[in-house]
């Protein structure tokens, strides 16, 4: 065996190649039971995947030809837990060591899967999920705020859709950790600023991540995170991963999108579109309304037209009508002149006396009030006596000590007034 001097050392090739011939030749055929994540079908058939455990993890491929005599093939997926037999192989080219699958069983949910399924069951108990929560998006809304990593393509692509379809938005990232253990509380920070915000508040939140494992997306399955999505106050997209990716987050939010991009198109209209449909609706607009312009002008002429004859015939009935009731008018109009004259006739004898009671009445009224009105006069105090005395400023006196020495005074008698100076 080479390599084991400074003077024979190993080339990567013959290191590769010795320990490839070790593991291929001691792993020829063995048993694994694990956890598959990442599991991916490529159009050649061949499916390449993770196969794990709490601890540690090895690559794994299953071939196309193994793949389809596989009688378990369709339970073969992310979380599922499963029995597999094959090879380990070494990939030279790059150093890699992968366990090549010839078949497979499952055995089970794994131990993240069925954490995750066991959280989603009892959220929908709760109807955290309930499509009775959901709220409908902004039509147009001016302000987005974006909850995800501010590296990456996921932020420029998701720009770059959202300003080409309408370029007068508002956007402003919340950059936020998307992997780890970290991420749920970073990811809540995010959601929890634009709750929060005053003087900028958006009309819409989207928390977005690209593609990935089922361990690489699990932070979006924090059972924290996912009630502070659902209790957001502003309506909320989740675009985490790809089409096939579902992640609890994707059930609470208010709508689900398949991946970053779409979640862009979901949240605004092309405003092209807009433009073109209002132009057309405008059309549309001034063309009924001319119309009905039209069809209203028509209809005044002809109720013009049937108006002017009922009127015609209406005039020309009433002229009989009236001519038909003159013969009689004269009579009518004798006969009741004649009842009234009688009746005036019978009440002039009696028009006489009671106008006078009614004078008396009022006579006998007014020499009361005068009577009243002569005792509370402050004038007519004076003819039994009494004065008035007024300061200079034709206050009345009611104190001497309100008056000083030189004070010019008038007092009113009953007939005639008197002035006074003060002498003490």
């Amino acid at each position: 065996m080479t390599g084991r001097t400074q003077e024979t050392p190993y080339s990567v090739s013959s290191l590769t190649a010795e320990l490839k011939g070790t593991l291929e030749s001691g792993f020829s055929r063995i048993y694994v039971e694990a956890e598959i994540s990442g599991w991916r079908r490529y159009p050649s058939g061949h499916a390449y995947f993770t196969l794990k455990d709490a601890d540690a993890q090895i690559a794994a491929v299953m071939f196309a030809g193994q793949l389809a005599r596989c009688k378990a093939r369709e339970s073969l997926k992310d979380g599922a837990k499963v029995l597999v037999y094959g090879t380990v192989s070494v990939y030279a080219p790059r150093g890699n060591y992968q366990l090549i699958v010839n078949a497979a069983r499952p055995v089970g949910a794994g131990d993240l899967m069925q954490r995750y399924l066991e959280l989603k069951k009892r959220l929908e108990d709760e109807g955290l999920f309930g499509a009775s929560r959901k709220r409908s998006l902004p039509f147009l809304p001016r302000r987005i705020g974006i909850v995800t990593s501010p590296s990456g393509a996921v932020i420029h692509d998701m720009c770059r859709v959202l300003t080409r379809r309408f370029p007068a938005l508002e956007i402003r990232l919340f950059p936020s950790l998307v992997q780890g253990a970290e991420a749920p509380r970073s990811l809540i920070a995010g959601i929890e600023y634009f709750n929060a915000s005053g003087d900028w508040t958006p009309d819409l939140i989207i928390v977005a991540r690209g593609g990935g494992s089922f361990e690489d997306l699990y932070c979006f399955n924090d059972e924290t995170l996912v009630r502070t999505l659902a209790a957001s106050r502003i309506p909320t997209i989740s675009a985490i991963g790809h089409e096939s990716d579902y992640t609890l987050c994707d059930f609470a939010a208010d709508v689900r999108a398949g991946t970053p991009s779409i979640a862009a198109e979901l949240a605004v209209p092309v405003k092209g579109e807009l433009e073109n449909r209002l132009q057309t609706l405008a059309m549309r607009l001034a063309g009924g309304l001319r119309g009905r312009g039209e069809f209203f002008a028509q209809r005044v002429d002809q109720l013009a037209g049937s108006l002017a004859s009922a009127l015609t015939i209406a005039h020309a009935h009433a002229v009989r009508r009236v001519s038909a009731m003159l013969p009689r008018l004269g009579p009518a109009l004798e006969m009741r002149l004649q009842r009234e004259a009688a009746r005036l006739e019978k009440l002039l004898p009696r028009l006489g006396p009671a106008l006078e009671l009614r004078l008396q009445r009022e006579s006998a009224r007014l020499a009361t009030v005068s009577a009243k009105l002569e005792a509370y006069s402050p004038y007519g105090v004076l003819e039994r006596g009494y004065s008035l005395t007024t300061a200079a400023d034709g206050s009345i006196v009611r104190d001497a000590s309100a008056l000083a020495a030189g004070d010019v005074i008038t007092t009113r008698l009953a007939r005639g007034t008197v002035t006074s100076r003060v002498e003490r």
